[in-house]
């Protein structure tokens, strides 16, 4: 059948400055940070916090994201290389079969996410003084901004393939020596996290929900994790001998993260910061 419907996606490694190659997937973190931290300028701004409590966050927020998706990656998915590779865990090397300079690899969000949560407990406690709640319904919304540029980025790099279409549309990933079109599954994510970005932009802004601690952080982690959960269904699976199961790993990650989320909206009804005298 004619693919009338597919496109070829074969995109350079990245940017070439003679001495230095950009990579792409590099770049969206540098653009997902750095809008991360625009978004959370005008939120403290609104909350009357200082800009230099905005610079902890974001070193906070930078450190927890890396370390925590690496982490996540090596104990959900390749377990192996802590002792094939241990210095690969948490660098951006390979030493094994040789030595080569790859960038941070290997990321994974359910990592990232329990990083966060623990990262905006210590500043909570250390920098901002508020309830760890109080920050974490607000830095999800720069959060949910910038998984949409990480799985761009994913794209870009022909990783985190969806399953073939089995039809004449979608996207032909010639980096992979492929010549049948898969389902973009990265973009469909992207684009469920702008609608995620959209629902908590207008919340925050449009609403007195940022009033009811854990409202936003709770809301944020049903529909992200909804997104993630029904994208996951047209991925291949990331672990070759969890193909078979009924959902895979990144779905039963999903799950609880879900679970809490609908526990923080309930409860949220009786945490209104600060209390109406």
């Amino acid at each position: 059948m004619t693919q009338f419907l597919a496109f070829t996606w074969d995109p350079s490694q990245g940017i070439d400055l003679g001495f230095f190659v950009i990579r792409y997937y590099s770049l969206m973190f540098v653009v997902a940070f750095t809008l991360g931290w625009f978004i959370m300028k005008r939120i403290f701004k609104n909350e009357n916090i200082s800009e230099e409590k905005l610079d902890s966050l974001f070193i906070y927020t930078v450190i927890a994201t890396l370390l925590g998706a690496r982490l996540g990656h090596v104990i959900f998915y390749q377990t192996e290389l802590i002792w094939q590779d241990p210095l690969s865990v948490l660098l951006p090397i390979r030493t094994v079969p040789e030595f080569e300079f790859t960038g941070f690899q290997g990321l994974a969000s359910h990592g990232a996410a329990i990083a966060i949560i623990i990262a905006m407990f210590m500043y909570s406690k250390k920098v901002i003084k508020k309830p760890v709640l109080w920050i974490l319904d607000r830095v999800v919304i720069a959060v949910a901004c910038g998984g949409i540029f990480v799985r761009i980025g994913n794209f870009i790099n022909s990783e985190i393939i969806g399953k073939p279409t089995n039809g004449d549309f979608g996207v032909i990933f010639k980096q992979l020596g492929e010549t049948f079109p898969r389902h973009p599954a990265q973009l469909y994510e992207a684009g469920g996290y702008i609608l995620v970005f959209l629902i908590l932009w207008f919340i925050y802004w449009k609403t007195d929900k940022r009033k009811y601690l854990g409202y936003i952080f709770g809301l944020f982690l049903i529909l992200l994790w909804t997104v993630r959960f029904l994208v996951e269904f047209v991925k291949e699976a990331q672990v070759e001998n969890r193909a078979e199961w009924a959902l895979n790993t990144g779905q039963w990650l999903s799950i609880p993260f879900i679970l809490i989320g609908i526990y923080l909206m309930v409860q949220s009804a009786k945490r209104r910061y600060p209390k109406e005298a």
